[in-house]
């Protein structure tokens, strides 16, 4: 039953966001650049609604949280840290309420995955962006690149940042219980 409901979510969000679309894009014409930066955000909301049934991936290469970027140092001097203050302290939460408004009693396993498939899905977002974005460049439209190099920015890629920052302190909590189970799992010397 849950599969439905959720087929059905998508489906609906779905056919909402095409008949938007095509009756935005008759207001303001199939060529406006804004069209493009609504689908961005139709990209990232059809994604949210179809978690249940799916979730994106990063590719391979980008998925592992390297080092360098669980120290901190670098994203402190980018202010990834104020970033994610600023999402969790205002509305902006409620963008992505499965990672910012679960309760401290919730699977973090479960946790992880919802913070991986949100950084994904921001990657993939910006990934299908940027190319426009270049192209409002070389067509003389700087002005309004600009602009969307600002959104891709806040929308994409400080999430991006930040969600890795967590999900980096998701993996030392994962560690930390898998040690705890194996060292609970070890016999004492005296027990053979």
């Amino acid at each position: 039953m849950q599969r439905l409901r959720s087929v059905l979510a998508v489906t609906c969000t779905g056919i909402a966001f095409a008949v938007s679309f095509v009756m935005l894009a008759r207001v303001i014409g199939l060529t406006s650049p804004w069209l493009a930066l609504l689908l961005m955000f139709y990209f990232l909301g059809l994604a949210r609604v179809a978690e249940p049934l799916f979730m994106l991936r990063m590719p391979a290469t980008l998925r592992n949280v390297r080092p360098w970027e669980q120290s901190g140092s670098n994203y402190r001097q980018l202010a990834v840290q104020q970033f994610g203050k600023l999402h969790r302290g205002t509305p902006l939460r409620y963008l992505n309420g499965n990672v910012y408004l679960t309760s401290a009693a919730q699977d973090v396993r479960s946790l992880h995955r919802r913070t991986a498939s949100a950084e994904a899905t921001h990657f993939w977002a910006s990934v299908l962006f940027t190319p426009y974005i270049g192209y409002l460049f070389l067509a003389g439209q700087a002005s309004v690149a600009a602009l969307f190099l600002v959104v891709q920015l806040l929308f994409n890629v400080y999430p991006i940042l930040h969600l890795r920052s967590v999900r980096a302190r998701l993996d030392e909590l994962l560690h930390g219980q898998h040690e705890r189970i194996e060292r609970s799992h070890v016999p004492a010397v005296g027990d053979a």
